[in-house]
């Protein structure tokens, strides 16, 4: 979440704009050892791997943004965003890499340096490792599972984020759904945003707008990090050196980095990535091998694809694309990813409006994309539902999820005791039902296959 700011501190050196500037705003950044004492790493490769995490705290969020933008909530002091972002040994391109935060791992083992108690290896949810271990044992965590070397390491929170966003004098985003989520407060309608801070945070944090979830919300926040960097690259912050003190200050006045990240770095990095562009970037998630990946002791987690997560890491020590071969092109709308397959989820329609057929034209458009509806459409009690309305019985909350992926704004409601059959009730904020798929595994020959360009996912046309 918050690691797509820190990366803006590497897009944004991208100005090269002096070494005085530069060594005042270093001055600023909090330290951190993730390196200490680390031993049996992976060799080098070429290019530089930079980890970038997103920490939960708020310490300094005022009590009106914890109001706002629902943050009132007590920090796990965990990671929330894990991501690796690769820059090429030409400093031409960049590729991200999200890393789920709910994925299995297994820590190496470790001896305390507060209490110098050893630790044996065991399996615990990736971002659990921060808070077991800090900075060095999440380096140490992410270096066995992928077997890439990390280079620096970049830690930010809340307050940067923020900061950074509006410093920038926002970054627009565009959705062809609207996107609404409870926890969050996030209210978009469909169309093009320009986001603020506040904003901006309740986007990348969301994790209850589809069935999605977190792998949902990953994709969203690549995309609003592609964004971040065309704003940066097309406003002029690049070009003018007290603008471009302003937004470093915001971003690195939150951040701690390792102690080898400094004004040396910033500066041969931004001499070398003066036309870096969306264009120039890439992202994509591991390879998911297993969803719903039950471990004693720890719960749920995601399981990666060996194989295709191995082509991707062994891309990355190789200093390759993950898109060379594909042309440059628009991304066309692609199915949301659901957990449950929706032929296998029944569904009845029922009008809760006064607009004659509303409920049947829905039943056609889910039977479409793929729903078991029941093709007999009925009249709610009630005539003047605003907002769409799915009613099921909570046993059955992953069809749930899986149709209001499809259904994007509509309301949940739990009702025990309905059954397997799910029933919605139509609203006059009805469009239309969106595609949805079942999230199967990945193709161990095709890890490219969920990697976009960044200048794929920034709006154009005001779309």
């Amino acid at each position: 979440m918050r690691a797509v700011t820190t990366l803006s501190v590497v897009v944004l050196a991208s100005a090269g704009i002096g070494h005085a500037v530069v060594t005042s705003l270093d001055a600023g950044i909090a330290r951190v050892d993730a390196f200490k004492d680390m031993k049996n790493r992976p060799r080098a490769g070429h290019g530089m791997n930079v980890l970038l995490v997103g920490t939960d705290g708020r310490d300094k969020i005022s009590e009106a943004q914890r109001r706002a933008y629902r943050l009132g909530g007590q920090p796990c002091h965990c990671t929330d965003t894990i991501m690796i972002v690769h820059i090429s040994d030409d400093r031409e391109r960049a590729t991200v890499v999200s890393l789920p935060r709910d994925s299995y791992a297994e820590v190496p083992a470790r001896v305390d340096a507060a209490t110098g108690q050893r630790h044996g290896p065991h399996p615990i949810r990736l971002n659990a490792a921060y808070a077991e271990g800090g900075p060095q044992l999440t380096v140490g965590t992410v270096e066995a599972m992928t077997h890439v070397k990390i280079d620096h390491y970049l830690e930010v929170d809340f307050t940067s984020f923020m900061k950074t966003v509006d410093v920038l004098g926002g970054v627009q985003v565009c959705t062809a759904t609207p996107l609404k989520d409870a926890y969050t407060g996030l209210d978009l309608a469909a169309g093009t945003h320009l986001l603020g801070g506040g904003q901006a945070l309740q986007y990348v944090r969301a994790r209850h707008l589809d069935g999605a979830s977190d792998l949902g919300r990953m994709k969203r926040q690549q995309r609003f990090l592609a964004a971040l960097i065309e704003q940066a690259s097309s406003s002029g912050v690049l070009l003018n050196p007290m603008r471009f003190r302003d937004v470093t200050r915001a971003v690195l006045g939150s951040v701690r980095a390792d102690e080898g990240f400094g004004t040396d770095e910033l500066l041969d990095l931004g001499r070398a990535m003066r036309n870096f562009s969306p264009s120039s970037s890439e992202f994509t998630t591991v390879p998911i091998g297993q969803m719903n990946y039950q471990v004693k002791g720890v719960g749920s987690t995601l399981k990666w694809d060996p194989v295709a997560a191995g082509k991707l890491f062994q891309a990355l020590r190789d200093d390759q694309p993950l898109t060379a071969d594909r042309p440059h092109r628009a991304a066309a709308p692609r199915p949301v990813p659901v957990e449950v397959d929706p032929r296998q989820i029944r569904v009845q329609l029922e009008n809760g409006t006064a607009t004659a057929g509303l409920a049947k034209r829905l039943d056609a458009a889910l039977a479409t994309a793929g729903f078991a509806t029941t093709h007999q459409p009925v009249t709610a009690a009630v005539h003047d539902v605003r907002r769409t309305v799915i009613s099921y019985d909570p046993h059955w909350d992953r069809s749930a999820r899986s149709l209001v992926a499809a259904l994007p704004g509509s309301e949940l409601r739990p009702v025990p005791g309905m059954g397997p059959m799910l029933r919605v009730t139509v609203g006059v904020d009805f469009k239309d039902a969106g595609k949805v798929r079942k999230v199967e595994l990945e193709d161990p020959g095709k890890p490219e296959q969920n990697v976009v360009r960044g200048n794929e996912v920034v709006c154009s046309g005001g779309a």
